[in-house]
């Protein structure tokens, strides 16, 4: 059972990497850039791939996942966010588990650029409509079923702040956030799991090419 609600936490926080680029409510003042904060405005594909692990708390129990990847595109201004792909594996736990994401692409996420730098981020990120599935190898199967709205943070990759510091890539990064059980959901799923992840953000050098080797960069000015 916790196994499954790791994976859920993976959803969620690729879904906040994606948005770290993705904020119709602040286009005016969030732009993205190639890699510096005077560099081109970036628009086109990007990917979110987790680093380390992402773990999720719950009241039966916890656990981690160590892959995933999301893959979706952007607008220079911070607008038109799809999240059209998204993967997980390499889940520990008690039981087998099956994760799909669900109701893709995933849209109306929001960024907006933090000109104070409260707790040490660049950005605050606002992910909406994220939806995924868990299919946990127990009595026959359980399908517990978690979406919703989630804040968190958003870091430049020379941010000294950033999650990860041997990673010099834009980061986002969720730290004890909650998720809600959804409709569809089996009666023995928790309502509610803390979720803990950090993805990096990369775009593309070519666009179209399928390489993530571009640098991501928010600033306050477009």
């Amino acid at each position: 059972m916790a196994r499954f609600r790791q994976v859920v936490v993976l959803g969620t926080a690729a879904a906040a990497a994606f948005a770290l680029t993705a904020s119709p409510a602040s286009a005016a003042t969030t732009t993205i850039r190639a890699g510096s904060a005077d560099a081109a405005p970036y628009s086109g594909n990007v990917q979110a791939s987790l680093l380390g692990e992402a773990t999720v708390e719950a009241s039966i129990g916890s656990g981690s996942c160590s892959e995933s990847t999301m893959t979706g595109s952007i607008n220079s201004d911070g607008t038109g966010l799809s999240i059209s792909g998204a993967g997980f594996s390499e889940c520990t736990g008690t039981a087998g588990v099956t994760i799909t994401a669900m109701a893709l692409p995933w849209t109306g996420g929001a960024v907006a650029f933090d000109p104070a730098g409260t707790n040490g981020r660049d950005a605050t990120v606002t992910i909406a409509n994220f939806s995924v599935e868990a299919v946990v190898d127990l009595f026959g199967g359980i399908t517990c079923n978690f979406g919703g709205t989630l804040t968190a943070d958003g870091y430049n990759g020379d941010n000294a702040s950033r999650p990860v510091a041997d990673n010099a890539q834009a980061q986002v990064g969720v730290n004890d956030a909650t998720v809600n059980r959804q409709s569809g959901s089996n009666f023995l799923c928790p309502s509610t799991a803390q979720i803990s992840a950090t993805y990096e953000l990369l775009g593309e050098t070519s666009a179209g090419s399928g390489t993530f080797d571009q640098s991501l960069y928010v600033t306050g000015s477009a």
